[in-house]
């Protein structure tokens, strides 16, 4: 599972996801990209459950790039615990993703083994997401 080695702080507050993402928008490495379309915490569950169709999908063949990482730890409470007594411990870590990110790249394999792979894999994210090609400047 993907988590930072070490962070300076253990614990964040929620923050906001307001706006569109103005990093991390044009697909960089790979020749397709899928694209998120609306804001959400995407865990490392989730990530690693999208990477491990994207590579099942391309049998192996071509590569795979993860363009966002879950390092934003997320508390939870025990359950049946009464309110108070500070803030819960760690329970998971997400990625904060805004619309327009492109949150993994694909090369090296056909147009359309990239396109059903990348779309298999947006099945596995909780966000409507769309796949996206590399646009030569």
């Amino acid at each position: 599972m993907l988590m930072p080695k070490r962070v300076k702080y253990r614990k964040q507050q929620r923050g906001r996801m307001s706006g569109m993402a103005n990093r991390g928008v044009d697909v960089e490495a790979g020749e397709f990209g899928l694209q998120a379309l609306e804001p959400a915490w995407i865990t490392a569950r989730q990530i690693e459950a999208a990477r491990r169709v994207i590579v099942r999908e391309m049998k192996r063949r071509g590569k795979v790039w993860c363009r966002i990482f879950p390092d934003k730890p997320v508390t939870a409470k025990p359950a049946e615990t009464r309110m108070g007594k500070g803030k819960g411990s760690v329970d998971h870590w997400v990625a904060v993703v805004k619309p327009g990110r492109i949150m993994f790249e694909v090369a090296g394999v056909p147009e359309d083994v990239a396109r059903v792979a990348l779309s298999q894999a947006s099945y596995k994210l909780p966000i409507p997401t769309q796949v996206v090609e590399r646009s030569e400047i």
